[in-house]
């Protein structure tokens, strides 16, 4: 159905814009007019640049993109076979950059482990946290009993996937698992009937766990859905702590809620944790704050029964929890009827809180769709019927097709013509939609994702079709490029603290005119002062939702001021409102960046001409610079300093330069011994050759700076530290003369203490 799931890195090669500004947001009365019309959408039905045949004549249940073999274009995945066959999934890689960007070609046999399955759902995912793109794999035991798939990519671009399913789950029906032992399969994974699964940080660790709902089987309703939670490496333990495990498939009326408070009831009113639903026919279910608070609530479908609320309760109590609030956060009559099959949530006004598309959520009344508000605390009102949608749709995706700011719909229908509505919104203070002209489509289609497959700055659209119809690539061909920035309208405030080794951990809210699974890939950042003085940006990764979360390293003492920045594929930026706490204490000694872009630091020459975010872009893939930072402590006695290298060249040697003093751009080096960067250490000491990881990655321990042997560092002493590595091939525009042979991180200064 319409479940995505967030990367945990950050895999297009994007960049930020030069001079970000604050963006606007509207605010006010919200006033929704379902309208019909005739205004026309620019799109045509491409079939010369997808596979056709085999290729594309499966029961497809579900589309998704994501850039797997990380060539800065975006690939399609299908989740084929459904309630009715056993079949393969497929992949389409797309031909771009280039002169066949946005044509795609099956690459299902070199890519893909051989195993057929009724899949209804697939999701991108970096489960493993080594900066590619993983899949997880829904699956329905309607014919042949079985369970859901873990595949990893196997990683530096391959965009190839091998099956783990035997070893990414950890302790299913052991001691702190619900389900049965004579549920799990020898295959490793556990019987089930999933149609939808989401992945989010719903501990806020920094890592992607699992929402894993259930409709169980013929649609009964009475299994439950449950929660994962990720080690950090990847592996899955369900969260399940009221300990209670099923004597078989289903569970029973009083039995413990497992990961929700209070007892199973089905369909219950109670919002006080006595009662809860987390076992019903879901097809779908989505991720999302809807509250305000930073923690993912859970929006959980319902195709007979009444679609359902689970607020997180991690702020609250300081534990992962959640809490059933369905009658309390939806307006009376929030949804009747048969046939609720799914539900997206997004800032439709654009106030900066997720408004509600219940797609035949008002199914008693004609499969008609509606609307809800979000009133800013996580309740909504203003239950509205969609004008002209009565037709037996079966999944809404939101994008701004005609690049005007704002969300509009797009309607995959189950039982006839696809739809498409325009949000009058423009900047108002509410919105209202409008139904224009699409291209004919008379298939029974079951998901729909958008994204800019071609790169022409619009949104384009691709169908996934039940039956053995094609799959469609509706092409945009509207010609006017997306220049609206993400707007960040909420970031967590810090609390003040006392320095220590653990990191401030802060998130923000991140909109944009976009499909959230797109936002998702934003490069997002968050930039920090201390006192007033210098600059050290981080990178914040998504949470899922519209959250995203950074950390502050915990050693820094002071008054620190932070914000947000984040900027879409196409250069076009937004930054948050300042924030800041206090740390007092004489907190840890990591060292602080230098010569990278901030403040009045050397930048690498390349960044005057707007090619990086920090240091000197190379041939890893990502296109940013080298990274170099300092980790645990620079106190001589502690023997326990440290430097890590993130975003170098692939397996490449280097040597991290020490120097006692630094130099400031323009007296840096920017051309020395062929090197791309600017050598900003001097005068200098090398230490040993060591070469980076298959990521571009390495730790070099300096313990005490013996890594230099005799010229250790002295406590009470000033070092400042540069990693020169191998870099052939790389470009670096505007220096004449460079043959890019070499490249420069930035520069990390370490004050020793005693």
């Amino acid at each position: 159905m319409a479940g995505r799931s967030p990367p945990n890195l950050k895999l297009r090669k994007l960049k930020m814009a030069s001079n970000p500004s604050l963006p606007k947001w509207t605010t006010g009365v919200f006033g929704l007019l379902a309208l019909s019309g005739t205004a026309q959408a620019q799109f045509s039905n491409n079939t010369a640049d997808i596979p056709g045949g085999s290729a594309n004549n499966s029961n497809t249940e579900n589309v998704d993109f994501g850039d797997v073999d990380l060539d800065g274009d975006w690939d399609a995945v299908f989740a084929d076979g459904g309630d009715t066959q056993q079949d393969q999934n497929r992949i389409w890689i797309n031909r771009g950059p280039g002169g066949n960007l946005g044509k795609f070609l099956d690459e299902t046999s070199s890519r893909f482990p051989s195993i057929n399955d009724q899949s209804r759902d697939i999701e991108f995912v970096d489960f493993d946290n080594d900066s590619d793109l993983d899949i997880y794999i829904s699956n329905t035991a309607a014919i042949v009993a079985q369970g859901n798939l873990w595949w990893r990519n196997t990683g530096t671009g391959s965009g190839n996937y091998v099956d783990e399913t035997s070893s990414r789950w950890v302790g299913l029906a052991g001691a702190n698992s619900s389900i049965a032992a004579s549920q799990i399969l020898g295959s490793g994974t556990f019987i089930d009937f999933s149609c939808d699964c989401d992945f989010g940080d719903l501990d806020n660790d920094g890592d992607m766990d699992l929402f894993h709902s259930s409709y169980g089987g013929v649609f009964g309703g009475q299994v439950p859905s449950r929660i994962f939670l990720n080690d950090g490496n990847g592996f899955f333990e369900e969260f399940n702590p009221s300990g209670f495990q099923l004597s078989g498939q289903t569970i029973q009326s009083n039995n413990p809620g497992i990961w929700c408070e209070g007892t199973q009831q089905s369909d219950t009113t109670n919002t006080n944790g006595n009662r809860c639903d987390i076992a019903s026919s879901a097809l779908d279910i989505d991720l999302g704050d809807i509250d305000g608070d930073f923690d993912l609530d859970v929006l959980h479908g319902a195709r007979q029964e009444q679609p359902r609320m689970f607020q997180n309760r991690l702020e609250e109590s300081g534990s992962l929890g959640f809490r059933d609030v369905s009658n309390s956060a939806f307006p009376s009559g929030w949804a009747s009827g048969d046939g609720h099959y799914e539900q997206e949530m997004g800032d439709l006004d654009g106030d900066g809180d997720l408004d509600i598309y219940g797609l035949n959520w008002l199914a008693g009344f004609g499969f008609n769709d509606c609307t809800m508000r979000n009133t800013g605390n996580g309740t909504y009102n203003s239950l509205t019927t969609l004008s002209g949608s009565s037709a037996d749709d079966n999944e809404g995706d939101f994008l701004d097709y005609d690049n005007d700011g704002d969300l509009d719909l797009f309607v995959a229908n189950f039982s006839g013509q696809d739809k498409l509505y325009r949000n009058n919104n423009n900047g108002g203070s509410g919105f209202s939609f409008t139904q224009v002209s699409f291209p004919s489509s008379s298939n029974t289609a079951l998901d729909a994702d958008a994204c800019d497959v071609d790169g022409d700055g619009d949104y384009d659209i691709f169908v996934a079709n039940d039956f053995g119809a094609a799959n469609r690539y509706f092409e945009n061909t509207t010609g006017t490029a997306d220049s609206h920035g993400p707007y960040i309208p909420s970031v967590e405030q810090a609390p003040d603290r006392t320095a220590g080794a653990a990191p401030t951990v802060v998130r923000a809210q991140v909109y944009d005119n976009a499909p959230y699974y797109i936002t998702w890939y934003n490069p997002t950042s968050l930039t920090y002062t201390v006192d007033g003085s210098g600059g050290a940006t981080v990178p914040a990764m998504s949470s899922g939702g519209q959250i995203f979360r950074a950390e502050i390293p915990g050693n820094v003492v002071g008054t620190i001021a932070y914000f947000f920045s984040s900027a879409d594929e196409y250069g076009n930026s937004g930054t948050s409102s300042t924030l800041q706490y206090t740390a007092t204490g004489s907190g840890l000694n990591s060292g602080s960046p230098f010569c990278d872009g901030s403040g009045t630091g050397a930048i690498c020459p390349c960044l005057q001409v707007g090619l990086a975010d920090q240091g000197c872009p190379n041939t890893n893939p990502n296109g940013n610079g080298a990274k170099l930072v300092g980790s645990g402590n620079a106190q001589f006695s502690s023997d326990s300093f440290g430097l890590e290298i993130t975003d170098g060249a692939f397996s490449k040697p280097g040597i991290i330069i020490k120097g006692a003093s630094a130099l400031s751009y323009p007296n840096g080096n920017p051309n020395v011994a062929n090197s791309s960067g600017i050598f900003c250490v001097g005068p200098q000491l090398r230490g040993n050759v060591f070469f980076t990881d298959s990521n571009g990655a390495a730790t070099v321990t300096t313990f005490k700076g013996s890594a230099f042997g005799a010229n250790a560092e002295p406590a009470g002493s000033t070092t400042y530290y540069q990693y020169w590595f191998r870099d052939p091939g790389n470009t670096c525009q505007n220096l004449p003369g460079d043959s890019a042979a070499f490249n420069f991180s930035n520069g990390v200064e370490v004050d020793w203490l005693n």
